[in-house]
């Protein structure tokens, strides 16, 4: 087997922000540390919610929802323990396979 370095938390949303932000996305961020990014065109939405009470009380920090133009709304969440390399990777392809 292979020894390599496996991704781990750091508790930091900077490679999503950076990513989404190097794509045009709106980045707002709230007194309470919480950052809400949205696509260009409105069909997708990624949340950091570190501060957020509703989203501890489930164990999640992160939050991607998706409104396919032709769909129904898929929700996928993620908790403190998820490296933000990994919610990064989810938010890169499904850019790279937007079909809008």
């Amino acid at each position: 087997m292979e020894d390599r370095p496996w991704l781990s938390s750091d508790h930091r949303a900077d490679p999503v922000i950076d990513l989404l932000d190097g794509l045009g996305w709106t980045i707002v961020s709230t007194p309470e540390a919480n950052i809400h990014m949205t696509s260009p065109d409105g069909g997708v939405y990624v949340g950091w919610l570190p501060e957020d009470p509703s989203a501890w009380v489930r164990d999640i920090v992160w939050r991607v929802q998706v409104l396919p133009a032709d769909g129904e709304v898929w929700v996928q969440e993620f908790g403190i323990y998820t490296p933000s390399e990994a919610v990064a990777g989810l938010r890169a392809a499904l850019v790279a396979h937007s079909s809008r």
